[in-house]
């Protein structure tokens, strides 16, 4: 998506999701300064991206989810529409 972005990831229970989402969001913005914006630093104090985030325990419809995330973005332009 154009705006955010869709994940499916598979974790240990033991795992906290919100440490598991800040690792990858944290991540993901040093990868996009560095090769972007030219930095070699890590932006410390700035804020790159939204804060809020969405997870759901998948289960059995693992195959129902994946499908979702792979037609989501004509999804969005069907129902802009």
């Amino acid at each position: 998506m154009t705006d955010h972005v869709h994940m499916m990831i598979t974790m240990l229970p033991s795992y906290v999701v919100s440490q598991a989402v800040g690792h990858i969001k944290g991540k993901s913005a040093i990868h996009i300064a560095r090769r972007y914006f030219g930095s070699q630093r890590n932006y410390v104090g700035q804020h790159f991206g939204a804060r809020e985030y969405f997870f759901s325990i998948v289960g059995r419809d693992e195959k129902v989810t994946r499908e979702y995330i792979r037609h989501q973005e004509a999804e969005d332009i069907r129902v802009d529409q």
